[in-house]
């Protein structure tokens, strides 16, 4: 049985799931009209922030967190040069994206807005 190497399996499994994170994309557009508060709770969570407005309108937000550890980088010198030896590092970084949905006062979902 050949082996496959491990830096080619992680290869593959870094792909897979890019593929993966890819095809979990939501088409909101088609989901206007017929999705709902209760489905959107179901499928997410509660809420991170949201508030009734006085036409009675519903708007709720979620937010997701991205984190990032760090990177550290060695160096020695620049072509081939000899010279001082310096680690750089960056600290963590923090992204965030926001998905806004609009109800109706059914509860039906009328728009939406991702930042």
């Amino acid at each position: 049985m050949k082996r496959i190497p491990k830096a080619r399996a992680l290869l593959g499994l870094l792909a897979a799931l890019m593929i993966a994170g890819c095809a979990h994309e939501i088409d909101w557009r088609s989901r206007v009209g017929q999705y709902t508060f209760d489905q959107a709770v179901t499928e997410f969570g509660p809420p991170d922030k949201q508030a009734r407005l006085s036409d009675g309108e519903l708007v709720a937000e979620w937010v997701r967190r991205y984190y990032n550890g760090g990177t550290a980088t060695v160096g020695a010198g620049y072509y081939g040069s000899p010279g001082p030896a310096g680690v750089m590092a960056a600290g963590p970084v923090y992204y965030e994206s926001t998905l806004r949905l609009t109800f109706s006062t059914n509860n039906v979902l009328s728009s939406w807005s991702k930042h």
